[in-house]
């Protein structure tokens, strides 16, 4: 996984090294404090709507506020996506909210750091996904999944398609493997798919 982490320059007549270690662990102080505000935030956004599911609120345009919309916008995030995991865990019981958060963790990280916070002008048209019968290594629905996941890393999956809907849920619990490990098996791999193939068949065979 690719990170981009900025360290402070030395100026000239510090002491070196010891500044720089310094500057190090400030940064990565700071790092660590904004990772933890924005999960507390998404975790207490994420409670927030599935109360308003819970009381009959059914409609993502007016379930989020503009305040909430930018925040999600700035961790590579859609009202649409949250609408999306709320509603399954409401009415399914998964994917939980800490797997909600973990997919977006990964989301966000390429959209800060591969993406540099800038998101894809293209949103792939749904007829473009493989379909549900297509098969690969023997298995139906394995590249439908893999065009999902690659479409949520990127910030291209169209509104009427959830990464992690019920239909993946069960080819992920078939071959064991879950959506959380899977969309960072697709970041790894790039365009590698014979590295996807062999991470999840030698997992679905353990």
């Amino acid at each position: 996984m690719r990170t981009s982490v900025q360290f402070k320059e030395i100026m000239p007549g510090s002491t070196g090294a010891s500044d720089y270690k310094q500057g190090a662990a400030k940064e990565n102080r700071t790092m660590n404090q904004e990772s933890e505000e924005w999960e507390e935030g998404f975790r207490s956004l994420f409670e927030s709507k599935v109360t308003a599911y819970k009381n009959g609120e059914r409609k993502v345009d007016v379930m989020f506020t503009k305040k909430e919309e930018d925040f999600l916008r700035l961790i590579g995030a859609t009202p649409q996506e949250i609408f999306d995991f709320v509603e399954d865990w409401c009415d399914a019981g998964e994917p939980d909210p800490e797997t909600a958060l973990s997919i977006t963790r990964i989301r966000r990280d390429y959209f800060l750091n591969d993406q540099q916070g800038q998101y894809s002008k293209y949103v792939k048209n749904t007829d473009l996904f493989p379909p549900r019968e297509a098969s690969l290594a023997g298995l139906e629905w394995f590249p439908r999944i893999i065009e999902k996941a690659r479409a949520k890393l990127y910030g291209e999956l169209p509104s009427d398609l959830m990464y992690g809907c019920g239909a993946d849920r069960r080819f992920l619990k078939k071959v064991k493997v879950s959506p959380v490990e899977f969309l960072q098996v697709v970041r790894e791999a790039g365009d590698d798919v014979e590295s996807i193939v062999k991470f999840v068949t030698d997992r679905s065979q353990a």
